[in-house]
Parts: C-alpha cells; sequence; structure tokens
C-alpha cells in the first residue's frame, strides 16, 4: 500500500471532491484503525498512509503541488506545511508553500525544510486616475533561482555535516501509543545538517537573484491591496519551474475626488444663494461634467448621487455612483451696499433683526 498513490490508498478517483475525500478517509480510516485491528502491525501502518493521504488531498493547496509533483513535491515543505496557493486573480495571497530547495524525503517526505517560496509579491504604486481606467505598467523585479554551484545547500561544493541528532531528517520524533508525533529538530533548526563552510556564490543563501522585467495591464476599477497574478514570473524552484509572481497595488489619493468601494465622492462649494435660489450648476465628473440642478434650499453636506458613473467594478460588474456633497460657502466680508441689501431681504422675509421683547423674556426666564 505504501507505493500506491494518496488517490489509490483513498481508493478515490483524481477529480473527487472535497466532500468525497472525506467520505472514503472516514471510510478507509475506520477499516485499518489500530482499535479494529490490534496488534496488526499492517492495518497500523495503513492506517497512517490513510492520514497521511488525507491530509494531503483534503488541502487545496497541497493538493494542487502533489498533483503537479507527487511526493518529490512535498519534500521541501512536508505534508504538515503550507500549501501553494491556487489564486484565480484578485484574492487575498494567503500562506505559500516552503520552498523546494533542497533535500530529500525523510519519514515519508513529512520533513519540514526552510527556504524560498515558489510564489512571491511585489508592491506597485500606481495614481488614482490609472487606477479608475486602467494602464499599462513595466515592473522591473528580482527573483530567485537554486544555487547551482553549491546544489542549493548554502555550502562551499556543496559540502553539508549531516545533523547527528535528526540524522539530516530535520524532524526528530517520538511515539506514544501508534501515534507518531514530530517536531522540529532543536539542534539544526529543521535544516537537517549544518554548513562548515558558506558557498562564495550565494553567501550560503542557497539561491542567487536574478533581474526581470514584465509588462502587465492593469484592469480599470483596481484599488490598493488588490492583487494581480502574473503566472510563471516567480521564484524558480529545484525543477526549472517558475511559481507565480503577485503584484499587490497602492493607489495614491486624489486632491479632489475620494474613492469608497466603487463610489467616488466629490465635495462641490456653491454661494449660499445658488442654494437658496436651486440653480443648476456644472461639475467635473470622472469622465467630463455633469449638470446638477440643485434643490431649493440645498442644505450644507446634502448629497446628490448620479447612478452608474463611479468607478467600473474590476470583477466587470456594474459601474459604482458618483456622490456629490454641498459645501455651503459664505462672504467673508460685506461693504454698505451689500449689507443693506442683505438686511431688505431679511426684512422682506419678516425677520427682526433682534428678538422681540416678550420671546426674549420667555427665554431668560426659562434658565431661572
Amino acid at each position: 500500500m505504501a507505493d500506491k498513490s494518496y488517490y489509490e490508498i483513498l481508493e478515490i478517483e483524481k477529480n473527487a471532491s472535497a466532500k468525497d475525500i472525506k467520505s472514503a478517509y472516514r471510510k478507509m480510516a475506520k477499516k485499518f484503525h489500530p482499535d479494529r485491528n490490534p496488534d496488526n502491525k499492517d492495518a497500523e501502518d495503513n492506517f497512517k498512509l490513510v492520514n497521511e493521504a488525507y491530509e494531503v488531498l483534503k488541502d487545496e493547496k497541497k493538493k494542487a503541488i502533489y498533483d503537479r509533483y507527487g511526493k518529490a513535491g512535498l519534500e521541501g515543505g512536508g505534508a504538515s506545511g503550507s500549501g501553494m496557493g491556487g489564486f484565480g486573480g484578485f484574492e487575498d495571497l494567503g500562506d505559500i508553500f516552503d520552498s523546494f530547495f533542497g533535500g530529500g524525503a525523510g519519514a515519508g517526505g513529512r520533513q519540514k525544510r526552510r527556504g524560498v517560496s515558489p510564489d512571491f509579491a511585489v508592491e506597485q504604486k500606481i495614481s488614482f486616475k490609472e487606477a479608475v481606467f486602467g494602464t499599462k505598467k513595466k515592473i522591473n523585479f528580482k527573483y530567485k533561482k537554486p544555487c547551482k554551484a553549491c546544489n542549493s545547500t548554502g555550502a562551499k561544493d556543496g559540502k553539508v555535516t549531516e545533523c547527528p541528532t535528526c540524522h539530516g531528517r530535520g524532524e526528530v520524533h517520538s511515539r506514544q501509543g501508534f501515534m507518531t508525533f514530530s517536531q522540529t529538530c532543536p539542534t539544526c533548526h529543521g535544516e537537517g545538517h549544518f554548513i562548515k563552510e558558506k558557498c562564495s556564490e550565494c553567501n550560503g543563501k542557497k539561491y542567487i537573484e536574478v533581474n526581470d522585467t514584465v509588462e502587465i495591464d492593469i484592469p480599470a476599477g483596481i484599488d490598493s491591496d488588490h492583487k494581480l497574478r502574473v503566472q510563471g514570473r516567480g521564484n524558480e524552484d529545484k525543477y526549472g519551474d517558475r511559481g507565480d509572481l503577485y503584484v499587490v497595488f497602492s493607489v495614491d489619493n486624489d486632491e479632489h475626488f475620494i474613492r469608497h468601494g466603487d463610489d467616488v465622492y466629490l465635495e462641490v462649494p456653491i454661494f449660499f444663494t445658488q442654494a437658496i435660489l436651486g440653480e443648476t450648476i456644472t461639475v467635473p465628473a470622472l469622465k467630463g461634467t455633469v449638470e446638477l440642478k440643485l434643490e431649493k434650499g440645498t442644505r450644507d453636506k446634502q448629497q446628490y448621487t448620479f447612478r452608474g458613473e463611479g468607478v467600473q467594478n474590476v470583477r466587470g460588474y456594474s459601474k459604482g455612483n458618483f456622490v456629490v456633497q454641498i459645501r455651503l460657502t459664505y462672504p467673508k466680508s460685506l461693504n454698505s451696499e451689500q449689507e443693506d441689501l442683505l438686511h431688505q431681504l431679511q426684512e422682506s422675509f419678516g425677520i427682526e433683526s433682534k428678538p422681540h421683547k416678550s420671546v426674549f423674556d420667555k427665554i431668560v426666564n426659562f434658565f431661572k
């Protein structure tokens, strides 16, 4: 059974769903459970293999690596390590699988080695306008590839000394009943070996950095913290395959427009008389201008919404809204003629400059 694939161990097809994988695991675990098979060494070994297979196939990230590279692909991170993400566009990066650099299989390929992730991210700053309308950008970056001079060991001529504690596995194991527990070797810290003299080519890093350039199309509607995957432009593994490059965007703020999701806000100053009269004003928008008919008596901070005039959703959904918020402005100084006119206007509405005595008295007496 040890020579079978994980799918054969669980007796499922390669395209089995997560539900089918879980169901098959329960069935096989029940079949080979030590409680049902006392003093049966074969059943105990099969039970471990069933658990090992399930630990990989239940995790989409580890499963993707296993499907592509087999058990050898898990040597760098083990069945208990993080998986390599299968990101489809603008999604969170999540945990990246430990590198494929160096090391052989140990304890069924479950050892954990430190190294370089095949996927990595770079930050790209863009302007507000570029984010709203989309653009093209040429990105210069460095990716990592295994050092051939030391065979990715970090040691001169690839000569390393095996750790006497874990004997090169990078892990130490303890057994309790039929269960085996493992932890990172405290002596070599998971490396499995020691380096007496560093490789002069990579200075003991196990990899070298290579300059690269890629031109990407940035879609309209991109926003800060969105990620764009560029397949095959990440770090190189020991098989010569490259992971993915993730471009993480940082969008500059605009001097006038404020973006919230796909909606865009603009504060527009208008004179108080325009608000009172309900005039029509021209407002700058993302594309050109829009005409805004003010309600008579428009209030300060009152908002007017133009639906579908915001930012194009990056996933292709409908556009957001353009929201205009009013800021009333007043004259900072008046000449004598303007003061007289305002007094006349005030009196025309029947408003006295000073409160009526009876009203004033009521207010004063209220606080006594």
